[in-house]
């Protein structure tokens, strides 16, 4: 994996405002670095947890913020309640914040929902935002006032405390359909998603391709190096397909690039 195009990609991923969430964010830009840090990735890491890590290095190499604490642990009588990403301290106004991160893909699929937030889900279908949204606001946030998480984070004084949201994500929308939304979305569309059908039925003449695992997913496909025609491609996308998983797909045609996802559904 090449440290520095992933570090780059959570770096300069787009995150989700305060007026789509209802949750104050936290813009990875207000960190102060003078050069993307240097610091090894440990390779046994799923997706989410790789990027946890390269926002808490992001943080202590900042020099306008100071890490605390981090993936905190709410225990009571023995029994692990939650966990808390993050506890931050902007270094000139002191100010401490529980910061939450997330970092997620997410398919627009118009016909679940006349609501538009509704509409938004994983690639296999199996999560969706507004789930995820419910779940930071209803559960992960009031973490931090539960009784025992005092005793958690002493002698840090909760109640002056600020809570934010890092919300980092990447939104794919179907194949040759135009949407409208909101200025707040628009920008983290980086893609869009089609099924295997339509898939097998363009034009690959002068395409080489990339499945690339989940843990890059993110990461800009001019970084790879290793590309496949589509017949070398296909066993691989069928057996994807037959255990329903729907690959994110790198594409190459002379120097540009694209990235979508292949669905199962």
């Amino acid at each position: 994996m090449n440290i520095h195009s992933r570090i780059s990609s959570v770096l300069h991923a787009n995150f989700l405002d305060e007026s789509f969430t209802g949750i104050p964010a936290f813009d990875l830009s207000k960190l102060s670095l003078s050069v993307l840090p240097k610091f090894s990735i440990p390779k046994n890491l799923r997706l989410g947890h790789l990027v946890e890590s390269v926002v808490q290095d992001l943080i202590k190499s900042s020099s306008n913020y100071r890490l605390l604490n981090d993936n905190i642990q709410l225990i009571e009588s023995g029994k692990t309640l939650g966990e808390i990403d993050f506890i931050i301290q902007e270094k000139a106004s002191k100010q401490i914040t529980h910061l939450e991160l997330a970092y997620k893909f997410y398919l627009f699929d118009p016909s679940i929902s006349e609501k538009s937030i509704n509409n938004w889900i994983g690639p296999n279908r199996n999560d969706s935002l507004q789930e995820k949204l419910e779940k930071l606001r209803i559960k992960q946030f009031p973490l931090l006032y539960h009784k025992a998480m005092a005793n958690q984070l002493a002698p840090l004084d909760i109640q002056t405390m600020n809570q934010k949201l890092c919300f980092l994500v990447s939104l794919f929308v179907p194949y040759q359909q135009r949407i409208k939304f909101n200025p707040s979305l628009k920008n983290a569309v980086k893609g869009y998603y089609l099924n295997y059908q339509q898939f097998a039925q363009m034009d690959h003449s002068a395409k080489v391709y990339h499945l690339p695992e989940k843990k890059m997913w993110g990461v800009h496909p001019s970084q790879n190096q290793e590309w496949f025609d589509f017949a070398e491609l296909i066993h691989e996308l069928e057996n994807q397909m037959e255990t329903k998983k729907a690959p994110m797909c790198w594409e190459k045609n002379d120097d540009k690039f694209n990235s979508f996802f292949i669905v199962w559904w």
